[in-house]
């Protein structure tokens, strides 16, 4: 089943049920979709398998534990072949929540989360701009996240 297109349409059903509440119980899975209990557990551990359900996860609000500022950061490698050692750093830092390696004007862009726009200051200049293979960066400072959502399965 490693192919999306391998996934029929209770497959799907379970999955987009599962990525809005993760806690619901296979028994309620079934009954909405009339199907046994042992069926719903059987799609999913099939779904596991195939790397389609990587797990759960607790969402948090980041502003309910003090994280008011987040931003985006876009950087600049001295050269490709730094990218490696560059990550491993960048993995370090309890502020970058995201990385991704990227094409187009940056190398490697991250999203980071902070406190305050000190501590963002304190980050970029002690912690991220520190790091040697690091040649520059810009700032993307997000405003709000009015869309926030998964892919549909």
């Amino acid at each position: 089943m490693n192919d999306i297109t391998k996934l029929d349409e209770l497959d799907r059903q379970i999955l987009h049920i599962l990525m809005n509440d993760a806690r619901i119980t296979y028994a309620e899975l079934a009954k909405r979709f009339s199907v046994s209990p042992a069926t719903v557990h059987v799609r999913v551990e099939k779904m596991k398998s195939a790397g389609i359900i990587t797990g759960t996860e607790v969402l948090v609000n980041t502003k309910a534990l003090g994280y008011d500022v987040c931003c985006f950061i876009g950087i600049n490698l001295y050269a490709a072949r730094d990218y490696h050692s560059a990550l491993e750093k960048l993995e370090q830092l309890d502020e970058v929540v995201e990385a991704y390696y990227t094409t187009g004007a940056y190398n490697i862009f991250v999203k980071l989360m902070c406190r305050s726009i000190e501590e963002l200051q304190y980050v970029l200049i002690d912690k991220l701009q520190a790091i040697k293979e690091v040649q520059s960066t810009e700032t993307l400072i997000s405003l709000q996240n009015p869309i926030k959502r998964n892919v549909q399965p």
